[in-house]
């Protein structure tokens, strides 16, 4: 199965097309955005330059099921889902922050604590912790959105004295943030799984705050199994996962984290095919459904889309 890499769409009431590390984005009649989900993957802000079959399908599937599964917390964007890989959205303002939101102690915030920080994202972080342990409540450390490069930590205060939200609707994005990471907490419980950290992006849209984007989903989450993770956590061991961290840490393991000079490693066919059943077992556990493996192709995602937004405009 080839992976799809790019997409030069012409669809209905097209405007404009943005191309993002994952997602292609087409604005139509600047009401609407098909954003096609494909199989790029990025790590370390860097797109790999291989793609990985079903990734795209994976994400969109698990970003659909969520965004309906909190839709009683906050409206979103999403109107349809045309095909496997494409949502179809009402287009909004968004505002330039990811909302970053961590119950436990891993990932970049063990990497900043492991080096002696107690303060992140203007938020104190207790004494004494080790990596993987709970946080006794979910904290929000925020960063901006940069339109290149790597995003960057950032304070509550800085957010709001830079103009990124104001203070009214900064505190609304934080109590959404909290429901929506409570929720899928415990959609995530009945699945046997623990929801690590997350983010989710919101905008605007008739003055209306609304969620958009992916969420819940392995790129933009982290899982850990929850059976034997108290045991794992008292021996000091490594969590068992599901998350894109499996792909960073190869990538470190062969000497890349995105740092200038470094080299992506070879992604043979095998290294491919691994991350794609990665990614099936990650849609499997998370949603507790089979994933199906159907052949696609950019010219049957390109029709799917063009007979939804028909009946749109």
């Amino acid at each position: 199965m080839k992976a799809i890499v790019k997409t030069d769409f012409n669809l209905p009431g097209q405007r404009g097309k943005y191309t993002g590390k994952v997602r292609d984005v087409y604005d139509i009649d600047d009401r609407y955005l098909a954003m096609v989900v494909t199989d790029r993957i990025s790590a370390f802000d860097v797109v790999l330059p291989e793609g990985i079959p079903y990734k795209g399908q994976v994400l969109n599937a698990i970003a659909a099921k969520f965004l309906d599964a909190t839709a009683d917390i906050i409206p979103n964007w999403k109107v349809a889902v045309p095909d496997p890989n494409v949502t179809v959205g009402y287009k909004c303002e968004p505002f330039k922050i990811e909302m970053v939101i961590r119950g436990y102690l891993a990932g970049h915030a063990w990497r900043e604590y492991k080096a002696g920080k107690r303060t992140l994202c203007g938020v104190p972080l207790p004494e004494g912790m080790v990596e993987n342990q709970k946080f006794p409540e979910p904290i929000i450390t925020p960063t901006s959105k940069a339109a290149e490069g790597h995003d960057e930590d950032i304070s509550k205060e800085d957010i709001i004295a830079q103009g990124l939200a104001s203070r009214e609707d900064y505190e609304a994005l934080e109590a959404y943030t909290r429901a929506i990471f409570q929720r899928g907490t415990e959609i995530a419980a009945k699945q046997g799984l623990i929801l690590v950290d997350t983010k989710y992006e919101f905008g605007k849209t008739d003055g209306k705050i609304i969620l958009m984007d992916e969420i819940h989903t392995p790129d933009s989450s982290r899982y850990f199994y929850s059976e034997g993770y108290e045991e794992r956590l008292a021996k000091g061991e490594r969590q068992k996962q599901l998350s894109k961290e499996f792909v960073r840490e190869w990538l470190m393991a062969n000497g890349f984290q995105g740092q200038a000079g470094q080299k992506v490693p070879e992604m043979t066919p095998e290294v491919v095919s691994h991350i794609t059943d990665r990614y099936v077992e990650l849609y499997e556990h998370i949603t507790g459904e089979k994933f199906s493996r159907v052949p696609y192709s950019p010219e049957q995602i390109e029709k799917n889309v063009a007979d939804c937004l028909t009946g749109l405009l």
